[in-house]
């Protein structure tokens, strides 16, 4: 009997340990992502995941308009926002 949980204790102990290394990490950056996207508001300058950058000019339930030069205003996912900016960093 002894013998058998002692034999599992080494599985159980790296379940443990890749709980603490890989899940709960990435579990706290996927809660940060989505407060950020729900704090998104009109004219925050943001980085999209692929590399555009922008000023958010209107705010849907899903989509983002962003203003990526004077007068051109392209819609993108919600999620596809990676970073806000500080006011001023575009130009």
């Amino acid at each position: 009997m002894q013998s058998s949980l002692m034999s599992m204790l080494p599985l159980v102990l790296m379940f443990v340990v890749l709980y603490f290394v890989m899940i709960r990490p990435q579990m706290k950056k996927s809660k940060e992502h989505r407060a950020m996207v729900d704090a998104l508001a009109k004219g925050d300058e943001v980085v999209t995941g692929g590399g555009m950058l922008g000023k958010v000019a209107k705010l849907g339930d899903n989509y983002v308009s962003l203003e990526i030069a004077n007068g051109v205003e392209i819609q993108i996912q919600r999620s596809a926002v990676v970073q806000v900016l500080p006011k001023g960093s575009i130009k």
